[in-house]
């Protein structure tokens, strides 16, 4: 009787593990979407400049970031801010133990990350990616999601890359866009892409397509410096489109009127005049306690998009079923963990 119905256990067993691995992945624990809440999807809270072959982890000075960070962290939690996703990658600050504590003090849930930044010219990518394959690299990210980062038991809720340039990928960042669709193949997590211009989006996009990626799991970061014929495009093809640096948005500028603010504004409207609201993230690319200027250097808070934007785009008729959508709903379905493929 088993041996007659073992092709049904089995594909029930497979259809289980799929949706019990549909969670996210939170510095803490593995947690139900809905669990989230309002969420900013790309922030910081700590980086190192210094190199990917100069950076010293056991020279941060985590008390004094504790110290400065936390005040910015409780002041976004009035607005109901629940999850932050600390977009710091690998060799350029990413550092564990200081969210561990953050969360620890303050309840916040936090994501963390694995992958390569091969954006400000290359100076964060480790040497070693120079001379390994593609299966390599990915496998280097895998072994954080199965393992742990730096020798703690936290584990990357998502891949964070970068690439930049004008026009082309060079050929270590177009490595890391493709070790980054393997590593999703394999694992499941959202690849956050730090961009900027269409070219860029549109090359990493032709990449992941040949590697079977569906857009689902890409996220355009920066695509503010992008254009709405490109965003709208993609966008309709599955493509996340992360309007993320509002927390350079002039604090002074009360009237809500400023050129920067309004161009997100008008970003976020002809998205949702394509009907593609549902694709749209917001967040600040805020913070940071820099490692090696004094007491961190200048911090940019967490909160203009609440202070700012809202105010704006209720005003212009946006309801807050739409603004839910944007900092609540599509956070918690651009980051459930599934491998998400084109289909044939």
């Amino acid at each position: 009787m088993f041996i007659r119905f073992a092709p049904l256990f089995l594909l029930l067993c497979c259809g289980l593990t799929m949706l019990s691995a549909q969670k996210i992945q939170t510095i803490q624990s593995s947690i139900s979407p809905k669990k989230m809440g309002l969420t900013l999807i790309h922030e910081h809270v700590f980086l190192d400049w210094s190199g990917a072959e100069k950076t010293k982890p056991e020279s941060w000075n985590n008390d004094s970031a504790v110290t400065v960070i936390l005040p910015y962290l409780r002041a976004v939690q009035k607005y109901g801010v629940k999850t932050i996703l600390e977009c710091t990658p690998n060799h350029i600050g990413r550092n564990p133990k200081l969210l561990a504590r953050l969360a620890d003090s303050t309840g916040l849930q936090f994501l963390s990350n694995t992958g390569y930044y091969g954006a400000r010219g290359d100076h964060h990518v480790p040497a070693s990616a120079y001379s390994e394959t593609v299966e390599q690299i990915a496998e280097r990210w895998l072994d954080e999601f199965k393992n742990g980062i730096d020798g703690t038991s936290i584990r990357p809720g998502f891949i964070k890359i970068g690439v930049d340039g004008d026009s082309t990928l060079s050929e270590i960042d177009a490595t890391i866009v493709r070790a980054a669709a393997l590593a999703h193949l394999r694992s499941g997590l959202t690849i956050v892409a730090h961009t900027g211009p269409d070219p860029l989006a549109l090359r990493q996009v032709e990449i992941l397509e040949q590697a079977s990626v569906a857009l689902n799991a890409w996220v355009w970061t920066h695509a503010q410096h992008g254009t709405d014929p490109t965003r709208t495009a993609l966008a309709k093809k599955g493509a996340w489109i992360s309007l993320d640096g509002l927390g350079w948005v002039d604090p002074a500028e009360r009237g809500g009127d400023s050129t920067a603010l309004m161009n997100y504004v008008k970003a976020i409207e002809a998205l949702k005049l394509a009907g593609c609201l549902r694709r749209v993230l917001l967040s600040h690319d805020a913070g940071w306690y820099t490692h090696g200027v004094p007491g961190g250097g200048r911090f940019q808070p967490y909160t203009l998009i609440f202070t700012h934007l809202l105010p704006v785009l209720r005003e212009r008729g946006f309801s807050e079923k739409e603004i839910e959508l944007m900092l609540v709903k599509n956070p918690q379905e651009a980051f459930k963990i599934r491998v998400r493929t084109q289909r044939k």
